[in-house]
């Protein structure tokens, strides 16, 4: 039977992994998905709350952070794509100036 605690641990681990990817990697698509790990991560962690007090309100706000999630990577990749058109690279050591 998995308890709370093992779904913490494993939110934890996916969390690390996910903030390990944004801070050590410089590919722009590497970090956009090291932050998708970071939010997946909440949500199990709202997940196993809701389950363990028996309430609604965890699964509600699975639903935004999803909605947020897929608004921000429409956002993100547009971004890097037109980072990549401009600059020719998706390093983020290389782009360092917002300017055309």
């Amino acid at each position: 039977m998995l308890t709370l605690a093992h779904y913490l641990v494993l939110s934890g681990i996916i969390f690390a992994i996910g903030m390990a990817g944004v801070l050590v990697r410089r590919n722009l698509i590497v970090m956009f998905m090291s932050l998708e790990l970071m939010l997946n991560a909440v949500n199990i962690n709202l997940a196993a709350f809701s389950n363990y007090l028996q309430s609604m309100t965890g699964q509600i706000f699975i639903v935004f952070v999803m909605a947020v999630a897929a608004a921000e990577a429409a956002v993100g990749l547009a971004l890097i794509i037109t980072m990549f058109r401009n600059k020719q690279t998706i390093n983020a050591d290389e782009i360092n100036t917002m300017r055309g």
